[in-house]
């Protein structure tokens, strides 16, 4: 075969080689789906322990065990990454409504790493098995190929609520950031309701419902004045503080206390040490001198960050300036980008459900259209058995007058008798008025 040199300017080859990599980073791995709100990760590793049967019923399995087949199967990437993504669907903290049931240690609030994969167990929990994995046999969604073309697996989950919305996502892409925060499920479900009522419904409208972020670290929303100008856009900055409360001595030998009781969002991990360090270090430069003792006391049933005070100290001072030194006021930037129709695209809250209803309404009906023709097919089945009944001793007479089954189904489907032995010439006849169809032929 003759040499073949193609000529083409570097600039061009590095461009679109560049672009192509951007495009698979954006829509293949950081940016989750406006559907089913889930980055093809997530989707692979909740697909998996669905093919594995770990219902929420049933004992738990070895996380490597789903990682390994979330690899071999759909998801050709390191598996720390994988694991990653399970152990963040499992942590309540980061999620507005955790989708894995973890047995083991899947890490804390504080920063803690979680165990290696093969220590800790998960399953999946009954509320994802309901509303993100249900009906999959019903031809709702379509089905790829896989890396290597060897199993299916979904193009998108069949996710029933708006779960873009309710779990939020954040990735980094190549020039591309998604940053969506959580909201609470019961009040997008009425957003969604009132939007089904008036589909021209603004946004203003839609956050008398959805009143703002519900982080699951708690806090408070400070500008909510720009929400509505925020969820219009799909960008710009929520300022979130924590919260304090102040607790008297309760005995004589007891100090007063004031008590951090949530955090913004943002402090989750190693943030949250980096608090307790700026609040300290207030201490050691003397710009307060109100804090007797720091004691971190949080747990797994929440945050309680304990600053012990002195006699005499000004509340409303030191919390003023907790808020302007330390952390405990931080910014959480919004940039709600999703893929849609492989795309990426910036929208608002408005746009977020009208997307999530017309998924819904493709869900529906592929269902429905799907169990039609299940019952159509049943009904056939019916009709041909009822006609058979009918001339039964004339089918038996085929069988046994014919040398083989595609000589039998030839001659009811079309009434070809040509090659079978009858005993009557009205059998004959009478054969060579079958139009049986060839699912009821079969049958």
């Amino acid at each position: 075969m003759a040499e073949q040199i193609i000529s083409t300017e570097f600039a061009d080859v590095m461009q679109k080689s560049f672009v192509d990599y951007a495009m698979s980073v954006i829509t293949s791995r950081a940016v989750p789906d406006v559907r089913d709100g889930l980055k093809p990760v997530q989707r692979r590793v909740l697909y998996a322990m669905h093919e594995l049967g770990l219902n929420f019923d049933k004992p738990h399995r070895k996380s490597a065990r789903i990682v390994g087949d979330t690899m071999g199967k759909y998801h050709p990437h390191g598996d720390s990454s994988i694991y990653e993504a399970l152990v963040v669907m499992e942590q309540d903290f980061k999620k507005g409504m955790a989708l894995v049931d973890g047995h083991g240690n899947f890490g804390s609030i504080e920063g803690d790493s979680a165990a290696a994969m093969r220590y800790t167990e998960a399953r999946l929990k009954k509320f994802t098995q309901e509303v993100y994995l249900k009906d999959l046999d019903k031809n709702v969604i379509n089905f790829l190929s896989n890396f290597d073309e060897t199993e299916q697996e979904p193009e998108v989950l069949p996710v029933r609520v708006p779960n873009i919305l309710v779990n939020g996502a954040d990735g980094i892409a190549v020039g591309m950031v998604t940053s969506i925060p959580p909201h609470n499920l019961g009040e997008v479900i009425l957003a969604v309701e009132a939007f089904i009522e008036k589909e021209e419904i603004s946004t203003k409208e839609l956050m008398e419902y959805i009143k703002g972020p519900d982080f699951p670290t708690g806090g408070i929303v400070i500008n909510q004045s720009e929400l509505e100008e925020i969820y219009r856009t799909g960008s710009g900055k929520i300022k979130v503080r924590g919260k304090l409360e102040f607790e008297p001595a309760k005995k004589k030998n007891e100090r007063d206390k004031l008590v951090i009781t949530e955090i913004p969002y943002t402090l989750i991990g190693s943030n949250l040490g980096k608090l307790l360090a700026d609040i300290a270090g207030l201490v050691e430069a003397k710009k307060t001198t109100d804090i007797v003792d720091i004691l971190n006391q949080s747990s797994k049933e929440g945050i309680r960050i304990v600053l012990e005070l002195r006699k005499n100290a000004d509340i409303e001072k030191l919390s003023n300036l907790l808020y302007k030194k330390t952390k405990l006021e931080d910014t959480f930037g919004v940039n709600m980008l999703t893929i849609i129709n492989g795309k990426p695209e910036k929208l608002g809250i408005r746009d977020i459900i009208r997307h999530y209803l017309d998924f819904q309404i493709d869900l529906v009906s592929r269902k429905y259209q799907y169990l039609l023709k299940k019952e159509l097919e049943k009904k056939e089945i019916k009709e041909g058995l009822m006609r058979a009944y009918d001339c039964l001793d004339l089918i038996i007479e085929i069988i046994r007058g014919s040398r083989s089954i595609k000589e039998v189904k030839k001659c009811l489907i079309s009434g070809e008798t040509s090659k079978i032995q009858f005993k009557k010439q009205t059998s004959q006849k009478a054969a060579a008025k079958l139009n049986f169809t060839e699912a009821q032929a079969t049958a």
